[in-house]
């Protein structure tokens, strides 16, 4: 259930507009994703669909969690846990088309007990101009969709290795 309280979003009994105050700010380092775009990518004039840029951020926010000690398949199946997006904004800059190497660069940029904010940027690889980029923010629940609190165990792992991690 969403609703919205004197400009603030919640889902489930859970503030999670980006808008707002945040209990950690965090400024990690990127990690990048490459990404080659394909033909069924593209819509009939050769530019990249739009929505396909929502699917490079999770490929990015994937790879962000491998890169921190963690798979989020492991998360689904040990914990019972999920990182349901509730809010996913995209600025888009520069079209991508057909076989353009891109760059996904994927960053952790807050976080509550039961949300996480990512952010995001795409650049085409070999001219290194920014295409889009964009922001996701996700609740923790359980299998049934109720808000649940990140464990420590992965808050540590995203928290400890985005501070070391160029």
């Amino acid at each position: 259930m969403e609703i919205e309280i004197y400009g603030r979003l919640f889902v489930s009994g859970v503030f999670i507009s980006s808008n707002h105050m945040i209990e950690e700010t965090i400024a990690s380092n990127w990690t990048s994703t490459e990404v080659r775009v394909r033909y069924a990518e593209t819509d009939q004039m050769g530019v990249v669909y739009y929505a396909n840029y929502l699917v490079w951020f999770e490929i990015g926010r994937t790879d962000f969690c491998l890169q921190h000690g963690f798979a989020y398949r492991d998360m689904e199946q040990e914990d019972g846990l999920y990182i349901m997006v509730a809010e996913a904004r995209c600025r888009y800059k520069a079209p991508a088309r057909y076989d353009d190497e891109l760059v996904v660069r994927t960053r952790l940029t807050g976080m509550q007990r039961r949300v996480l904010i990512f952010g995001y940027e795409i650049y085409k690889q070999r001219t290194d101009e920014l295409i889009a980029e964009g922001e996701t923010v996700h609740v923790i629940t359980d299998r049934d969709g109720r808000p649940r609190t990140l464990p420590d165990k992965y808050r540590e792992l995203l928290l400890g290795k985005s501070e070391i991690r160029n």
